[in-house]
């Protein structure tokens, strides 16, 4: 570990649904985990943008003096003391240079799982799937996914803040129903907007359960505004799963590209 000082790449694992997007987990914050480490403070940069969600192998960075002499593994068994059970750090390395866990990415990759069984869900997967108390029609939910895709300005299915951006890359939106019955999107795209996983989720529900046709969804984007037809999903259905980043040689070049506002 470098004497002088540096970033950690801290890769966690967090379940929901009271988690937010920037924090490190229910009930602990990004202070905690810094003094539990070693008595300073360190607040964490994390890649998920969503609120409420469960994280599985979510990236984060911990800005904290690396004078200490702990081994990386003694770190991580450390953290597993100071954490809430709902957070596990899994691993923690030396991040390389200009990595940034948030500007850096590539992309995000969520699940969404709902169930429409009439009996409603599995209690034991309670916090983790959602009951949609009307049957769901797969193919529906995606020929209006399909119309989705690409980039646009995805304002109608964000909640705005104050000079961001709501110009984003979908690159998958697909659902598939399990042996199990359960359905599950995939939603993937170079970049998210607070709440826009679960708005577009709320969207294809309404089309998947014939209370909205197939080509509704795409008129709300083209609208580009926030429209009250669109019900936001519950937030402990969505789960972050991955997020990808490029070569280390390309780190800062992407985080610089990231942090540019778009416009089409």
């Amino acid at each position: 570990m470098p004497a002088g000082g540096g970033d950690l790449a801290v890769t966690a694992e967090r379940a929901g649904p009271d988690a937010d997007g920037d924090d490190v987990g229910p009930g602990v914050d990004g202070d905690d985990v810094g003094r539990g480490v070693d008595g300073e403070d360190a607040r964490p940069d994390a890649a998920g943008e969503g609120a409420g969600q469960d994280a599985d192998g979510e990236a984060a960075v911990e800005e904290l003096p690396l004078d200490v002499d702990e081994r990386l593994a003694t770190l991580v068994r450390r953290l597993a003391g100071v954490l809430p059970p709902d957070v596990r750090v899994h691993r923690v390395s030396v991040a390389s240079e200009g990595f940034d866990a948030r500007f850096s990415a590539l992309s995000r990759r969520y699940a969404y799982r709902v169930t429409d069984a009439p009996g409603g869900g599995d209690p034991l997967r309670r916090r983790e799937v959602v009951w949609h108390n009307r049957p769901l029609d797969l193919d529906a939910m995606n020929a209006a996914a399909e119309r989705l895709l690409g980039e646009h300005d995805f304002a109608a299915f964000c909640k705005k803040r104050e000079g961001a951006t709501t110009i984003r890359e979908l690159h998958r939106l697909r659902w598939v129903r399990q042996e199990d019955g359960l359905l599950v999107a995939t939603v993937v795209a170079d970049a998210f907007c607070h709440s826009m996983v679960r708005a577009l989720v709320g969207a294809l529900l309404a089309v998947g359960d014939g209370r909205r046709p197939v080509a509704w969804p795409g008129q709300v984007l083209a609208g580009a505004v926030r429209d009250s037809g669109v019900h936001v999903a519950p937030a402990h259905g969505l789960c972050l799963e991955e997020v990808r980043y490029p070569p280390a040689e390309e780190l800062a070049v992407r985080a610089a590209a990231t942090r540019r506002v778009r416009t089409l």
